[in-house]
């Protein structure tokens, strides 16, 4: 079992999760999150003052799926979060070693 993390621009949330679940891959858990990259932040205007906004609003999006369903559900959010512009995310892979689901007590793959 395999526990994919993304990290994607916020408005390419609906898009990602229409794709996924139109391809048989559920379950996710989103969280907002801000970020510093390769954008290095931005200047904003506010009541007429100029500040930096040096962590950029994100959503993280986690996971949990059965090795045969990983290469597509990766492809997946990389196709549909893309924008070919900078800032559009990564993608992380870790190894899940045990998940048990609390209300049954099911474990590994029946529990996803």
């Amino acid at each position: 079992m395999k526990l994919v993390t993304a990290i994607i621009k916020p408005f390419k949330l609906e898009d990602v999760r229409d794709a996924l679940s139109a391809n048989d891959i559920h379950g996710l858990t989103v969280t907002e999150v801000k970020g510093a990259g390769r954008q290095k932040g931005h200047t904003e205007m506010y009541r007429g003052a100029e500040y930096k906004v040096e962590f950029l609003p994100k959503v993280k999006i986690e996971l949990a799926l059965e090795k045969e369903k990983l290469e597509h559900a990766i492809e997946i959010i990389s196709e549909y979060a893309n924008t070919g512009k900078i800032g559009d995310g990564k993608i992380f892979v870790t190894s899940l070693e045990q998940v048990i689901r609390i209300r049954t007590g099911e474990t590994g793959k029946d529990a996803i």
